[in-house]
């Protein structure tokens, strides 16, 4: 139980380092807060700074990485036997809910995409491949990354299953539904203006 604890609490501490955040008011002096959707995700950077972008979503999927690595560690020191894909999968989870409900910003993040890949990647990696893949042509396809987005995350649960990336761990696979949960949950609005034609399009001048 205290390696779950731990696992969950350095997880997330982790992910609520406020990249985006640090790197707009590093470099531009300004709060990424206060212009565009208002989070602190690489989507919104770009609008700032398309090279601060990229950054952010370099950084924010290390710090998901970063999670699982820890907890593979932690697990390994405190508990007996091999570490369990399901505690490594906490780690992703929490590291998630981080990035989400940042400590440091009064629990408003981002939504939880790159930091969810950097996390998955090293878990089910074949099935992040897939969803990226998705990503890219629904995006691509729609012109809509909020669209790419939710349809690669919505499909990753699906594929690692399929896949057996989990060696079929439930609890672990439970563990990423959640987490796969919550970022959709976080595109709610992103869903309410696809459904009402209202949601911007690559290249197209926000509204």
């Amino acid at each position: 139980m205290r390696a779950l604890l731990l696992i969950a609490a350095l997880s997330y501490l982790l992910g609520s380092i406020p990249f985006g955040y640090l790197l707009v008011r590093l470099f531009r002096g300004e709060d990424v807060r206060q212009s565009g959707s208002g989070n602190i995700g690489a989507t919104n950077v770009s609008r700032k700074s398309p090279v601060l972008g990229v950054l952010t979503l370099v950084l924010d999927a290390l710090k998901g990485t970063a999670a699982v690595v820890l907890s593979y560690v932690v697990a390994d020191h405190m508990v007996t036997g091999p570490p369990a894909l399901e505690q490594v999968a906490l780690g992703a989870l929490f590291a998630v809910v981080g990035h989400v409900f940042p400590v440091w910003l009064k629990f408003r993040g981002g939504k939880g995409v790159a930091t969810g890949l950097g996390a998955f990647v090293l878990i089910a990696p074949k099935a992040v491949l897939i969803a990226v893949v998705i990503f890219v042509a629904v995006a691509a396809t729609s012109r809509y990354v909020s669209l790419g987005s939710i349809v690669a995350v919505a499909a990753l649960p699906f594929l690692a299953w399929l896949i057996r990336q989990f060696y079929l761990s439930c609890k672990g696979l439970a563990l990423i539904s959640v987490a796969c949960l919550l970022i959709l949950f976080e595109h709610r609005e992103n869903m309410l203006r696809l459904l009402s034609g209202t949601e911007n399009q690559i290249g197209a001048k926000r509204t």
